[in-house]
């Protein structure tokens, strides 16, 4: 039968805090090393005030920490908002794969639960929501001064949420929508964008030449059916080490 104790300490080691003294490091205002240590050994009762602190720290209610209400037996809590702001964390959802040249249909009806992954909140937009995509296929494996790969993983800034604050210039690396057959077909590619007076131009940077920029008229009235759109800046690549 688990007890509270337990609760509290899958609660603390769920949201990412390997032993009392991590958490306690991490919330030094809000958290006495030497009392969750009790708490979690058992040689101190937690109070329903306590529970309530822990809750809002490690991402679950207090009524779960001590009478284990409406949770699964064995289910692992979430972090909290409040808990990831204060490591300087946030949560970044994973949207899908980027590959120039390869359109794939669109489920208007997915409800499939948004895959998240915690990173570092970015500092110069740290309201802006970060998105995450994995690269597939070569079109960027030549761009200077780092090479995008197959299976990195680039992060992200939604560009619908920093339009507002930053103006799309030459160089800036992005990730181009297309979409086609009114919108039931979709592309996603990473580009370098290179801006003209009549024109963009969204550049790929590859060894492979089949790989063509998409071209943008400026004022363009000809509708072929296809269109194109920046969702979101690069802002950082990330990779797995092999061997693992």
């Amino acid at each position: 039968m688990e007890l509270p104790k337990d609760r509290l300490k899958r609660a603390r080691e769920a949201a990412g805090f390997h032993s009392p003294t991590d958490a306690a490091n991490a919330f030094p205002r809000d958290i006495n090393k030497n009392t969750l240590i009790s708490n979690e050994n058992g040689n101190r009762a937690i109070s329903k005030k306590a529970a309530e602190r822990y809750g809002e720290l490690f991402g679950v209610k207090a009524g779960w920490i001590l009478f284990g209400d409406n949770a699964e037996e064995g289910a692992a809590p979430a972090i909290s908002e409040l808990t990831l702001n204060r490591l300087g964390m946030v949560a970044g959802r994973i949207a899908g794969v980027v590959e120039a040249g390869t359109f794939r249909e669109v489920d208007e009806f997915d409800q499939s639960d948004p895959v998240e992954v915690m990173l570092p909140r970015d500092e110069k937009f740290p309201n802006a929501r970060q998105l995450v995509f994995d690269c597939s296929g070569d079109s960027m494996n030549d761009l200077r001064p780092r090479p995008i790969f197959p299976g990195d993983r680039l992060v992200c800034l939604s560009y619908e949420d920093i339009e507002h604050q930053v103006e799309l210039r030459s160089g800036m690396v992005v990730v181009v929508e297309r979409t086609r057959d009114g919108g039931h077909f979709r592309e996603w590619s990473v580009k370098q964008l290179e801006l003209f007076s009549d024109r963009a131009e969204f550049h790929p940077r590859s060894t492979n030449p089949k790989h063509k920029p998409i071209v943008i008229q400026r004022d363009h009235e000809a509708d072929d059916g296809v269109s194109v759109q920046v969702i979101a800046l690069v802002r950082r690549v990330m990779n797995e080490m092999p061997g693992f």
